[in-house]
């Protein structure tokens, strides 16, 4: 099992970016709440990852903070929830959100988000409500990545990229290209983009 990587960043396309450690370069899937935190492209990062074996592919998921990574790996035992679910939820709310949501029995802010139904909300709320304890328990611990220097530049029309990290996440392309309109997008990037218009679904 990979379980921590230190590397090089060569690209980060929401939700997916690429790490050369030592000339290896690792394709990892990310939720936003991980690429808020990344350093800009050439910078090093280091990730806290999870290996998903499939029998036609393995797929590396990496995450800022090791809290964020247990959150994600309670999630995918969740009956109905796989890691690009979890992934979306993850990048649709942070852990402070799903926390209050499985606690309140909201299950409106939680079909929000795509992929998740009514029954699945349920789902969540019944089975991670017992979780929870014991994911609070655990320290918001994580890897400092370069404090100060999270978005980093991007070369592309940050808005439309925006549109397609949303779609990847399993939102419908008008529904991603409504979320981005709402937005003020002049000079921000890609990621901050994506965290204002997600930030407007929760708020709805």
């Amino acid at each position: 099992m990979i379980g921590f990587l230190r590397g090089k960043l060569l690209s980060k396309n929401p939700p997916q970016l690429l790490l050369d450690v030592h000339g290896v370069g690792y394709e990892i899937e990310a939720p936003m709440t991980t690429f808020y935190d990344l350093p800009m492209v050439g910078d090093e990062v280091a990730l806290y990852t999870h290996l998903v074996v499939r029998d036609d592919a393995h797929i590396l998921f990496g995450f800022s903070k090791e809290s964020d990574r247990l959150m994600f790996r309670t999630l995918i035992k969740v009956n109905g929830v796989g890691p690009k679910l979890a992934l979306t939820i993850l990048s649709g709310q942070s852990a402070e959100e799903f926390r209050r949501c499985i606690e309140d029995n909201d299950t409106q802010s939680l079909i929000r988000l795509p992929g998740v139904g009514k029954k699945t909300a349920e789902r969540l709320i019944v089975e991670m409500r017992d979780r929870l304890p014991a994911l609070s328990e655990n320290s918001e611990t994580g890897i400092k990545i370069n404090p100060g220097q999270s978005s980093g530049a991007n070369p592309g029309n940050p808005r439309q990229e925006a549109i397609t990290a949303l779609c990847a996440l399993g939102y419908k392309p008008a529904d991603a290209s409504k979320m981005v309109q709402g937005v003020t997008s002049e000079d921000k990037s890609c990621e901050d983009i994506i965290r204002l218009a997600l930030q407007g679904t929760i708020k709805r």
